[in-house]
């Protein structure tokens, strides 16, 4: 059955079901890793190699890698912003790879199995490897985000217009689920056997389970591993005596002057590399924000976090419904005017108080979800047919957890300022003028350019 002409049939339960076990595979690592663990224990690691352990009257908060001079509470999201930076070239060069070769499951296999190796081998960022810990998280963010690129790609052959969003949502959902069912298990494992005053212990805690969210990561990639279905007609060939890889560069040129002719997908991507943006360094920092400027305990983080991610599984289905209503660029304006209000607040929170920090977190949870999967279905009308895995390529550039700006000019004011509460009310700028530029976007008119069918409600 035609759908499109983006696909040649509609994909079987089966099949949608190992689409969304991966969202609930690699949430392990965006939501333990990225959202709660990483920031801190590198922090801490970053300090100790600074010297602030041994001495912390004497210590200047610095370190110099590569001879650069470095404040510990800075190196976590200047790394954020250099994987990011790293991940312009791979991510779309991977989706042109995707769109080429004749299986993809092997490129999501190589790149998500990459990925949770470089996590479990954190095992090793022990006493002050600040820099073993910073190369780790760079290898594990690229492969993430390269392997997303890749099942993201798979979305179009899933369903048809008018059933995207709903199968966007309902993947990033069960995400959110999977998500909080490790970190609940964490939570757990944490309050179970952390030992008051023991910093230490403390340390050991989240990077054992740093690793679990690797061994997590690859043990559940299996089920779309075996349950997703190649489409192997919708691949381009390589052309004569070349080779998937060579093939794949050359064609990222081709996008790249290919995509002038799209200027209102190109227009979407600029609106939603803003604002996803702000939500991505929302999500990757907000640890950091609330240990280091709130002085709340890593219980109390574990446990906001928690709210975010099981009410991010109702407010994403809620947010999908939603969406097929009032139509998903409608329903993300509508997230986005909530987070603007979630970051405002956030400046404002009192330190020491885990309840309110825990109320934000709740109003994150509701909006975070929706924002996300809607704007993933609703690039998936803007791409031309047969070249998903290119746009999918530059579209995952400011996706889960690699965002650039934000960490950048979050960790700036935090040189400038030494204040977490100036870093975090910056970001309501990629909010709004995301929002902005989305709300002057046709919709309609980007989707029939590109030759799809647009659905009823946009």
């Amino acid at each position: 059955m035609a759908v499109d002409g983006n696909t040649t049939t509609l994909a079987s339960k089966r099949e949608r079901t190992g689409w969304y076990f991966y969202d609930w595979a690699n949430s392990a690592f965006s939501t333990t890793v990225i959202t709660v663990f990483l920031g801190p224990f590198l922090t801490s690691v970053t300090e100790q190699a600074a010297g602030c352990a041994v001495d912390a009257d004497t210590c200047d908060g610095t370190v110099h890698p590569l001879g650069i001079p470095v404040a510990a509470g800075s190196y976590y999201a200047y790394l954020v912003s250099l994987s990011v930076l790293l991940t312009v070239f791979v991510l779309p060069v991977m989706g042109a790879i995707a769109d080429r070769a004749p299986r993809k499951k092997p490129l999501l296999a190589g790149a998500a199995f990459t990925g949770a190796a470089a996590t479990v081998a954190m095992a090793f960022v022990t006493g002050d490897r600040y820099l073993l810990g910073g190369l780790l998280f760079i290898v594990a963010n690229i492969s993430f985000g390269a392997a997303i690129v890749v099942y993201n790609s798979f979305l179009p052959q899933l369903a048809g217009p008018d059933e995207r969003d709903r199968i966007s949502s309902r993947g990033w959902a069960i995400g959110y689920l999977g998500g909080g069912v490790l970190l609940l298990l964490n939570l757990v494992a944490v309050m179970s056997l952390s030992e008051e005053g023991n910093t230490q212990r403390t340390l050991d805690l989240a990077r054992w389970s740093i690793v679990s969210a690797g061994v997590w990561w690859a043990a559940f990639t299996i089920v779309p591993l075996l349950w997703l279905r190649e489409h192997p007609g919708a691949a381009t060939k390589p052309v004569e005596g070349g080779n998937i890889l060579t093939d794949g560069f050359k064609q990222l040129g081709h996008t790249i002057k290919g995509m002038r002719a799209y200027p209102l997908t190109l227009a979407f991507l600029g609106a939603y590399l803003i604002y996803n943006d702000g939500i991505q360094t929302v999500i990757a920092l907000a640890s950091q924000f609330g240990s280091e400027e709130l002085n709340l305990d890593q219980s109390t983080m574990i446990l906001t976090i928690l709210i975010v991610q099981f009410l991010a599984f109702g407010g994403a289905l809620a947010l999908g419904a939603l969406a097929t209503r009032i139509g998903a660029r409608k329903t993300i304006l509508i997230a986005l005017a909530l987070w603007l209000g979630v970051v405002s607040a956030a400046y404002f929170l009192p330190e020491g108080k885990p309840i309110p920090f825990m109320l934000l977190g709740a109003g994150i949870g509701i909006v975070m979800g929706g924002s996300q999967a809607l704007s993933r279905s609703l690039f998936s009308q803007l791409i031309p047919a047969g070249k998903e895995g290119e746009y999918y390529g530059f579209y995952e550039i400011s996706d889960k957890g690699t965002s650039w700006l934000g960490p950048l000019f979050f960790g700036l004011i935090f040189q400038l300022t030494n204040s977490y509460r100036a870093g975090i009310v910056s970001l309501v700028v990629f909010f709004l003028v995301g929002g902005v530029l989305l709300a002057f976007v046709p919709i309609r008119r980007a989707i029939l350019a590109v030759g799809n069918t647009p659905p009823k409600l946009i």
